[in-house]
């Protein structure tokens, strides 16, 4: 029978687990809290990942290692290192079949759609920290993809949507949201994200080589307003936060001082190009709104 490591515990890592499951593979979940989702075939085991040798242990006879971990956000650059090495010395020691999951932050400001042969350009901490995960894994020699995914939505997602939107717009709040409120921004379904991982596990064609999750490109006033129409909740008020929001706010939290990095340039699109995920994968965006429907709250509960 197929097996599969995956290390992580995250919605990205419970989705693609049960799409494995559900396909009668083997799965091995690995987290420091020993969580996941239940099904017969999947085991949860608490592990640190850093732990190389613990690591090879739990990964001897998988046909593939899958990681959607990440150290906190504002400690990629310190911790991320520990974490990638680990996770390719166990991949070099078992011959697995290693799969990725990461963002777009390694290409920095890109001006025009990000496509995943574009390169890995960023100058600042946390998009350096993502690349030379990558640029290692890549020259390595072992067999590796990278799944990229833009900003999460839906259920599971944690994200500036998720987490600055979703809330105050279902509760009919004031949004405050570090993001231009009327310049498309792509979002990446949770579900998609986990199918593309799948799908790029089974394609001899998508090893060496990166691909974009797909996405549905649309502004963040547009996306919350469409929340907004499936819960029957308020017009949504939005109001963007300034440079010094975040400033003052960073005092209070760390994650928040990172927030500057990530920023797009003021009236520019972040627009991914997924066209080949679609034609090479097979799979292709969910409908916005199917997507949004899986957090409208039932309103017989």
């Amino acid at each position: 029978m197929t097996s599969h490591v995956i290390v992580g515990r995250g919605a990205a890592a419970s989705r693609t687990a049960l799409l494995l499951a559900g396909d009668g593979e083997r799965v091995r979940m690995i987290s420091r809290t020993g969580r996941g989702p239940d099904h017969p075939l999947i085991e949860k085991v608490a592990a640190d990942a850093t732990d190389t040798g613990r690591l090879t242990e739990l990964t001897e006879g998988a046909d593939t290692l899958f990681t959607t971990a990440a150290p906190p956000y504002h400690q990629w650059p310190e911790r991320f290192p520990a974490l990638s090495a680990s996770l390719l010395s166990a991949v070099r020691r078992t011959g697995a079949a290693y799969v990725m999951l990461g963002n777009h932050y390694g290409y920095g400001p890109v001006s025009g759609p990000i496509t995943p042969d574009l390169p890995l350009a960023a100058t600042g901490p946390k998009g350096r920290a993502r690349a030379r995960v990558w640029e290692e894994a890549a020259a390595s020699g072992v067999k590796v993809t990278e799944v990229r995914a833009a900003q999460f939505y839906g259920a599971g997602a944690f994200s500036v949507f998720s987490l600055m939107v979703q809330g105050p717009v279902l509760a009919g709040r004031l949004a405050l949201v570090p993001q231009e409120l009327d310049v498309p921004h792509s979002y990446s379904a949770i579900g998609d994200t986990a199918r593309t991982l799948v799908a790029a596990s089974r394609t001899e064609q998508a090893y060496g080589r990166a691909w974009h999750v797909p996405a549905s490109t649309l502004p963040v006033r547009e996306l919350a307003g469409r929340l907004a129409g499936l819960a029957g909740a308020p017009t949504p008020r939005l109001e963007e936060m300034t440079e010094r929001d975040l400033t003052m706010l960073a005092f209070t939290d760390p994650f928040w001082a990172e927030m500057h990095e990530v920023l797009t340039e003021p009236g520019h699109p972040f627009v991914v190009d997924h066209s080949e995920t679609g034609k090479i994968l097979g799979v292709h965006a969910t409908p916005v709104d199917d997507v949004l429907g899986e957090v409208v709250p039932d309103p017989g509960v």
